[in-house]
């Protein structure tokens, strides 16, 4: 089979919001899965600490051992921390708009640039807006797909600079508001972390938690989450995929994505009860196992490429709203 040379078009709902009423109706005990988890934030001070501390031994080392560090530690630390910034994006750590805010800004600090905002602002319109490419910043451009194609070498560099064309895919989304207050607070804060790392560490730190984070988002196992979510990789048809394997102990369960786009307002820690209450809508799904095996299908298998994903022009009922407006509430639409 030949690899797609075009985005599979659908004219079909998208299949969340049928799935998140269906699961509500024959289990409404799901209901009391959707809390909010504290210990998220200590769990990110705690990466951030870590961070901080690998950054300050490896200041006067060779550049090599900032990167071998990087690669096979640090990664995982800034992944963990960008599941952080996800769940504070869905206020899914405290109550308050504002403390989640303040988790989020935190847990950006080792990521070098300011993000965890504007994040959240593209996020919750991908939620909201699955497979419409004037909204959905998720989905590649024309332009990436046909650039890239299914050639191995494209997917590795494509990989390795995952972050630019994601940040580049932000333009064109010109209906999602992209500077509010918080967006400039947390490039403050985040200007001011990193002048004090470079002030009390010097910039070899600094670069040590650039290359983690680069690490963490592109050519790495790590960066096959990206696939996992919703390339279609097992099916032609299945247009959101979880991950069920080992890494999951460790990213905070965020591989359980159909149950995360199901119920956006359950946090990570809920998240494979709400699979174990329900697993008639779950067993039937095709999912990952192996982010090392899907990295590899990924940059090697000719029929996966860039427009092995699903988009959609209608918006179905859903409109733009406040970004301030909770998540639980978007559940319900």
């Amino acid at each position: 089979m030949a690899a797609p040379n075009s985005f599979t078009l659908t004219a079909a709902a998208e299949p969340h919001r049928v799935r998140t009423r269906q699961i509500i109706r024959a289990h409404p005990e799901v209901k009391q899965l959707m809390t909010r988890t504290p210990a998220t934030f200590w769990i990110g001070l705690g990466c951030v600490v870590a961070q901080v501390g690998l950054a300050a031994l490896l200041r006067h080392q060779a550049w090599y051992w900032s990167v071998l560090v990087a690669y096979l530690v640090g990664a995982f630390f800034s992944h963990t921390l960008f599941v952080v910034i996800h769940e504070a994006a869905h206020n899914l750590v405290f109550r308050t708009l504002r403390a989640n805010v303040v988790t989020g800004i935190l847990a950006n600090f080792p990521s070098v640039f300011p993000t965890a905002i504007s994040f959240k602002n593209f996020h919750i319109k991908h939620h909201v807006f699955q497979g419409v490419h004037e909204l959905d910043a998720d989905l590649p451009d024309w332009y990436e797909a046909k650039l890239i194609k299914n050639y191995s070498l494209g997917k590795a560099v494509w990989l390795f600079f995952f972050p630019v064309f994601q940040l580049i895919r932000t333009l064109r989304c010109r209906e999602v508001a992209t500077i509010d207050r918080y967006v400039v607070a947390n490039i403050v804060a985040q200007l001011a972390f990193d002048a004090a790392v470079v002030y009390f560490l010097g910039w070899a730190a600094l670069g040590y938690l650039f290359l983690s984070f680069w690490f963490s988002v592109g050519l790495h196992p790590l960066g096959a989450r990206w696939i996992q979510e919703h390339y279609l990789t097992l099916s032609p048809e299945q247009e959101t995929y979880s991950y069920y394997g080992r890494l999951n102990g460790i990213n905070l369960n965020v591989g359980f994505h159909n149950e995360h786009h199901d119920m956006p307002s359950i946090p990570w820690n809920n998240l494979p009860k709400l699979k174990q209450v329900a697993p008639e809508f779950y067993e039937p799904l095709l999912a990952h196992r192996s982010y090392t095996k899907l990295f590899f299908q990924f940059l090697f298998d000719q029929e996966i490429s860039l427009y092995s994903r699903i988009t959609r022009r209608e918006r179905g009922t859903a409109t733009l709203r406040d970004q301030s407006v909770p998540d639980r509430e978007l559940v319900n639409q």
